[in-house]
């Protein structure tokens, strides 16, 4: 297992503290009873928080499972830091 999927077990735990590690890795929205738009909102703030990126709010529909989140940190960590539109930067 990567240190990023170690890291994204760590924020799904900080959210749902009642699932275990492998429950973690399989769970979804449909698979865990507590995962509301609260929740899912939650999740995403400590997901930036944790790895430092900005999660469109339009992506959020899709961020619906762990597998999913996983895949779209590797998509973040492959295109490189966001330019800031604001400074041309």
């Amino acid at each position: 297992m990567s240190e990023q999927e170690d890291q994204l077990v760590r924020c799904f735990a900080s959210v749902f503290p009642a699932l275990t590690p492998e429950e973690i890795r399989t769970a979804s929205a449909e698979s865990v009873a507590v995962w509301d738009s609260l929740a899912a909102v939650t999740l995403v703030a400590v997901v930036q928080q944790e790895f430092g990126v900005e999660i469109d709010p339009l992506d959020l529909p899709e961020l619906s499972s762990f597998e999913a989140l996983r895949t779209y940190l590797g998509l973040c960590r492959d295109a490189g830091p966001k330019r800031d539109v604001n400074t041309n930067q």
